[in-house]
């Protein structure tokens, strides 16, 4: 069984609230859906942090290999 921290960083403030509220978009989301707000909040982390793209894609559980926008 995988663990996923996504959950957790709905939570932390540390996190910029647009990529929160992505994170608790895709919790909600019908599954057809869910990778596309997942994206979204990795986006974000990109944009307004210090990580690179595959970081942030871990950190909301993408799979690497995509991109960030």
């Amino acid at each position: 069984m995988a663990f996923s921290i996504a959950p957790l960083l709905i939570h932390n403030d540390a996190v910029p609230l647009e990529a929160r509220n992505a994170l608790r978009a895709a919790s909600f989301a019908p599954p057809e859906h869910r990778t596309t707000e997942l994206e979204a909040a990795a986006s974000i982390l990109y944009r307004e942090t210090d990580l690179d793209c595959s970081e942030a894609r871990e950190l909301v559980d993408l799979p690497p290999g995509g991109t960030c926008s």
